[in-house]
């Protein structure tokens, strides 16, 4: 796919931080298939939050800014902005009461993303990794797998 300017300059296919506009979730593609339809592709730190409310939420009615600023240990104005981010790309709704709920297309990839790691994490204490790298390699690994590699591996054990 070709790279396309969209807004304030944010065009650099597959970064994690771009330089034109330090965007840190999303970059933005011209589709190659249709009619040239800009595609967003969120990046790991919009992963890691859409992760992040989606634990939250088994354990809290109703997850808050707050409450992703505590379980990540993020300052409340980087927890604003990312909220704002991912509403803006329709991967979670703020309700009323402030609470934050994850819309399809953002619960599919939180799911996606948790799956992995419940399945890397444990793999790789098997394989004889300690417990807490184990998890932080899990954390990095789980953004970075292709699908076919991860059902590879799903598959093998």
């Amino acid at each position: 796919a070709q790279v396309r300017p969209k807004g304030n300059g944010c065009f650099q296919k597959n970064t994690i931080f771009c330089d034109g506009c330090k965007n840190i979730f999303f970059c933005y593609n011209t589709c190659i298939i249709g009619r040239g339809a800009t595609v967003m592709h969120i990046q790991e730190s919009g992963e890691m939050y859409l992760e992040t409310i989606h634990v939250l939420s088994k354990t809290n009615a109703h997850v808050r800014s707050i409450d992703i600023s505590e379980h990540m240990g993020y300052s409340k104005p980087s927890v604003s902005r990312a909220v704002g981010i991912l509403k803006k790309g329709e991967y979670i709704q703020m309700e009323k009461d402030g609470s934050l709920t994850l819309t399809g297309s953002g619960r599919e990839i939180a799911e996606k993303i948790f799956e992995r790691h419940t399945v890397v994490s444990p793999l790789l204490i098997r394989l004889g990794v300690s417990e807490q790298t184990a998890a932080e390699d899990a954390c990095k690994m789980e953004h970075a797998i292709s699908d076919e590699s991860f059902n590879a591996i799903k598959n093998y054990i």
